[in-house]
């Protein structure tokens, strides 16, 4: 077998964590395409449609750690796959909120509620799982820019969901629209599963290949679980301010997530085929800002070492993030307000391989659960879908987005406290020989 071969392999993993990333995300987002037609159908409130939106990062917050743990125990392949099969079972089941054999007991928002806070749970360890084949298929020097790939494709289900679910809606209506959804989902997983193994000596186009172009990743074999070694990343300065951090930046990011398309509508008065539009906008900058930022990330961390290049990227894209959504919410032309809009996301949007990376760095053998701690923590992030409505009904839409500047700014601060240099883990990952990284 080539290394040209291997690499090939390699890239068509990455491609399917792509694929998974992206999927995630339209599955996670599309409540809210649907949101303005279920506040009007059921007569929900804002805030109980931000507890909507937020129930499901509760409980994808919940089974992160759990979730980082099962995949350095028993793989990421099996993982993601039942994560794949529960989101599709969970997405179509989306379709019967509402419906009277739930909300008799549970009341019309109580069951939106439930199922996305189980589509949470299910959902959670997609993330730590796939830095857990992070760890096994990729050298050091490339995981910055391979998570910012994968988290382009949250980026890519962002974008696509506005325009490709307000088709299917205006089609089929909101309830079939969730179980086309759910059926894309669910062939995902089903390749996933067919394709994908856990380390390169596992997958049958590598068997009998040893090492092969991939050394310096893990064996096979499961990493030790002892409450001593979860002790240490639970106490660990670096990991707790790198999650600080990231809860900042997710409390941030959240807001676009869930309620820009509301906000462009409603809040700044856009025409329906105009938030359309502009909301794909504004998550096409993620998509392509983020691995852009890990390459930058890789790049400074091969020219000033990993503590100094880890940082650079997250605190100048961080700060630059919160000036232009000031001026951007400040903006009257709604074509300069949509483009500063994006920007800000993009921006915050380059972090996000760096923060992944360092995760990875310090978790050492335990690299998913490390990632499970540091999504779970960023996840708390998830109450901005109800705290920046409630700001706004007290005060007003800007003061709500002033406040998660403020929040995005701590979470810069924090980045000066965290040293990726320092493993926590029993053992690090060493980049070995060199290697190329196939593109995703």
């Amino acid at each position: 077998m080539s290394k040209a071969s291997a690499d090939a392999v390699r890239s068509k993993i990455i491609a399917l964590m792509v694929s998974f990333s992206v999927m995630s995300y339209f599955d996670r987002i599309i409540i809210s395409i649907a949101g303005p037609e279920i506040i009007r159908e059921f007569s929900l409130t804002e805030t109980e449609m931000g507890a909507v939106y937020s129930a499901f990062l509760f409980g994808y917050t919940l089974t992160m750690i759990p979730g980082g743990r099962w995949a350095d125990r028993f793989g990421p392949r099996s993982v993601v796959t039942l994560t794949g099969v529960g989101a599709a079972l969970l997405t179509a089941l989306t379709a019967s909120g509402g419906a009277s054999v739930w909300s008799r007991s549970l009341g019309i928002a109580g069951s939106f509620i439930v199922i996305r806070f189980v589509l949470g749970l299910v959902t959670g360890p997609l993330y730590p799982s796939c830095a857990r084949l992070y760890a096994s298929w990729i050298p050091p020097r490339y995981r910055a820019r391979v998570h910012g790939y994968v988290a382009s494709g949250a980026g890519l289900g962002g974008a696509v969901s506005p325009l490709l679910f307000s088709s299917l809606i205006a089609a089929f209506g909101w309830r079939v629209s969730f179980v086309w959804a759910a059926l894309a989902t669910a062939a995902l997983a089903l390749v996933w599963l067919g394709y994908v193994r856990n380390t390169p000596a596992e997958h049958p186009r590598l068997a009998g290949q040893g090492v092969l172009p991939l050394d310096g990743r893990l064996s096979g074999r499961p990493v030790e679980n002892s409450l001593s070694e979860w002790a240490k990343l639970v106490r660990s300065p670096n990991l707790l301010m790198l999650t600080l951090s990231y809860f900042c930046v997710c409390y941030f990011e959240y807001i676009f997530f869930f309620w820009l398309y509301y906000y462009l509508g409603e809040i700044r008065g856009l025409a329906a085929h105009e938030t359309a539009i502009a909301t794909t906008i504004v998550f096409l900058s993620w998509m392509v800002m983020s691995p852009l930022g890990g390459w930058a990330s890789d790049c400074l961390v091969a020219r000033y070492g990993r503590k100094a290049g880890r940082r650079i990227i997250p605190v100048a894209c961080l700060l630059l993030s919160g000036i232009t959504l000031c001026v951007g919410i400040n903006v009257a032309n709604p074509v300069a307000g949509v483009a500063l809009l994006a920007f800000s996301f993009g921006l915050a949007a380059c972090s996000d391989g760096p923060y992944w990376a360092a995760g990875i760095d310090i978790g050492g053998q335990h690299a998913g659960a490390s990632c499970g701690i540091l999504n779970a923590g960023g996840n708390v992030g998830g109450i901005a879908p109800v705290v920046t409505p409630w700001i706004a009904a007290r005060s007003s839409w800007s003061i709500g987005l002033y406040f998660a500047v403020f929040v995005l700014y701590l979470g810069v601060f924090a980045w000066f406290l965290v040293d990726p240099t320092k493993s926590t883990g029993n053992r690090p990952f060493n980049s070995g020989k060199r290697s190329s990284v196939p593109s995703a």
